[in-house]
This record gives C-alpha cells, structure tokens and sequence, in this order.
C-alpha cells in the first residue's frame, strides 16, 4: 500500500503533538505547584519587545531565554511563570469545572480564558504585582487595522525636517509633498495635512507615514482582571 508512509507519518505527528500538549498541561501545574498566587490577566496592543520585559520581571535574574515563547520547558529555576496564547490547554490545566479543577476553585480562572488574556503563577507580593500592572503602559507605534484612537494633524515643519530623497516614498504612501526651496514642503504651501482620522482604521500607508514622523499611536498595556491565593483558595476580582 502506496499511503502507508504517509499514515505513519501523521500517526506520528499526532502523537508529537498529543505529548507537546501534555507536556504544556504538566509544565502550567508544575507552576501552579511551585508558586502562591496566580492572576489571570488581558493585554492590549501586545507587543513582545515589551512583553520580554514584562517575563524578566517575573522571572527574576534567572531568565536564559527572553522570548515571548512560553515552551522553555528546561527553564524550572525562574521564580514567576506566564502562559498566554493557548486558552484552551489553559483550562484543561486549571480545570473548567469544581470537578475537574487542578486546585480549589481555579475554574473561576479558567472560565475568564478567552480572547487576549493569560496568567501569571508568581511569588511575588499581591501588592508589588499589583502596582507594578498600574504604572505599564508603553507607546509604541500602531499596527495596520488598529482603530486610531486621535486624529493626526502633520505640520508643515514636521514634513520639511525630512530629507527631500523621501518625497517619492512619502508620495507613494499618499502624502500631498513637493520639493521647494530644496526641502519637502506640502503640496501648495498647506500648513498642515491630516494623516488619519480619530476612530477610523489604520492603513498600511497610514502607520508608515506615522512610523516616519515619529508619532506613537498605539499603547501596550496589561490589566489584571482577578488574582488566585493558593493558601486560601480564594478568587478576588480585581
């Protein structure tokens, strides 16, 4: 039988990824097991230059490996551990039911895992992880599709600060320029033209030209959204 290879081959590939998910499962126990409290928490704008900051924090000085990955199953020395991107292998490890939870009333987390969100198992004070959540906010230039949350008036001083090489890319991205007097001018002699409007979406073209006048948009931010006391058992809304 010419599809026998194949069928070993996939038969394999299931059971690789049959184990990876296991292996996930016992690695967010395993934290749960070795730390006090665990918080479920959003994110907003996530970007993971910021979030690898984010992971060090939690993790101590032990971190070998600062990506935003969370499969570094060899790293079990760091004190805090966050897991996102997998909801579904989120729930099954803490349990979705009082029947099937890992601990005393982890499913009131698990029920809360959907969207953009994940969960931190750490040892540090509620009130340090607490406050250390209310003051992280970081700029950061918008994505395509992202809703632009203010209008963006450019200035003709901003535009002529550019060298007169990028007229034909500022043009491409549909910037009204010209070259005047050896500099990059609006088109006409305009004081202004506005790049985007407040709650409209962002276009590829938009968050260029953005990029290239240096204006930041977009703002990273995580929320906590309730906290897990292993010795008590207890889920606090936050």
């Amino acid at each position: 039988n010419s599809h026998a290879p194949n069928l070993v081959v996939l038969t394999k590939t299931a059971k690789k990824t049959r184990e990876h998910k296991t292996k996930y499962v016992e690695m967010v126990r395993e934290a749960i097991d070795t730390n006090k409290r665990v918080y479920l928490f959003s994110y907003e704008n996530m970007r993971s230059n910021h979030f690898k900051d984010v992971r060090l924090h939690f993790r101590g000085g032990n971190a070998k490996n600062n990506k935003m990955s969370d499969s570094d199953e060899n790293d079990t020395s760091a004190e805090g551990r966050i897991f996102l991107g997998k909801n579904k292998l989120l729930q099954i490890a803490l349990g979705r039911t009082p029947e099937d939870e890992y601990s005393d009333n982890l499913h009131r987390l698990s029920k809360n895992l959907s969207g953009s969100v994940g969960i931190l198992c750490t040892n540090q004070s509620a009130s340090d992880v607490e406050e250390y959540f209310a003051t992280l906010a970081v700029e950061d230039f918008a994505r395509a599709g992202a809703t632009s949350p203010r209008a963006v008036v450019l200035t003709k001083e901003q535009v002529e600060t550019h060298p007169v090489s990028m007229m034909e890319q500022f043009r491409k991205l549909g910037m009204p320029v010209e070259v005047k007097n050896g500099r990059v001018a609006l088109i006409g002699g305009r004081e202004n033209w506005e790049a985007c409007k407040e709650g409209k979406e962002l276009t590829v073209e938009q968050c260029k030209i953005l990029v290239h006048m240096g204006v930041k948009l977009a703002m990273f931010k995580i929320g906590l959204v309730c906290r897990w006391e292993k010795e008590e058992g207890l889920v606090e809304e936050l």
